[in-house]
């Protein structure tokens, strides 16, 4: 039996799993249990900490931030907590993952995370389309698509394009993220060839952190900026040395498999 939590990190909805699984079995599980919970987006798995908290990987082994804010919550839940700083470990990550966690009304968590720093930012062709941002983070990368980029593609063309160019650059995990600055929003679209899997998401926290940390770059500056996402809003603090993002985050059941 495989004891697991339905997890809403602003609209990001993850499974997260307790009961110790083989990392080779991980991602065919996944699948079994995103049938399961229609709801889901993405799938990760906990287990002790090995000097954190708590350690998460992803199905996919890529990092996730959203997930990372999930562990953090479950920390304080299982140590009956309404407040804490936690420190976990995630995979795609080379370093431990710094949460805060503060319950709010309503039995919703509000997380902040210390975003791992870009490895890069860089500039890469889409061939058809042009030149875009490419954000290159631990576990996972981000093609920025600043509006009106890439807005005649239907959203079938869009994820063809964002496997082909994840398996061509050879990613772990990769993002196409349609943002428009003027109105503050953000589309996240995330391939995981680990997992297979490729979600329009109704929140991305790496793919908000990459918008910001792209833009502090670009402009030369801080930057604060709360983005408007398809189920709710997450805000990125960025600047040299920087990336703080905070969001929400409950529990909507536990269950089994």
């Amino acid at each position: 039996m495989i004891s697991y939590l339905l997890m809403n990190p602003t609209g990001n909805i993850t499974i997260l799993v307790e009961t110790p699984v083989p990392e080779e079995e991980q991602p065919s599980l996944a699948l079994k249990l995103m049938e399961q919970e229609k709801s889901a987006e993405q799938v990760g798995f906990l287990s002790p900490g090995g000097g954190c908290d708590l350690s998460l990987r992803m199905a996919g082994g890529e990092f996730c931030g959203n997930a990372a804010m999930c562990a953090a919550a479950v920390c304080a839940l299982n140590r009956g907590k309404e407040a804490g700083d936690f420190r976990i470990r995630v995979s795609g990550a080379a370093s431990p993952v710094p949460v805060e966690i503060r319950l709010q009304e309503g039995g919703v968590f509000q997380g902040t995370v210390d975003m791992p720093e870009p490895a890069a930012i860089e500039e890469i062709e889409l061939p058809g389309y042009g030149f875009f941002p490419i954000v290159r983070m631990e576990g996972i990368s981000h093609i920025i698509a600043e509006k009106p980029a890439l807005s005649g593609l239907t959203d079938a063309e869009a994820e063809a394009l964002l496997r082909e160019r994840c398996l061509f650059l050879g990613e772990s995990a990769l993002g196409l993220m349609f943002f428009d600055e003027e109105s503050a929003s953000l589309r996240p679209l995330v391939y995981v060839p680990g997992a297979d899997t490729v979600f329009w998401e109704n929140s991305c926290a790496s793919g908000t952190a990459a918008c910001g940390a792209w833009l502090s770059r670009r402009d030369a500056r801080p930057v604060s900026l709360t983005l408007r996402e398809p189920a709710g809003s997450l805000r990125i603090e960025a600047s040299e040395g920087s990336l703080r993002l905070t969001g929400s985050v409950s529990v909507l059941k536990r269950g089994v498999f």
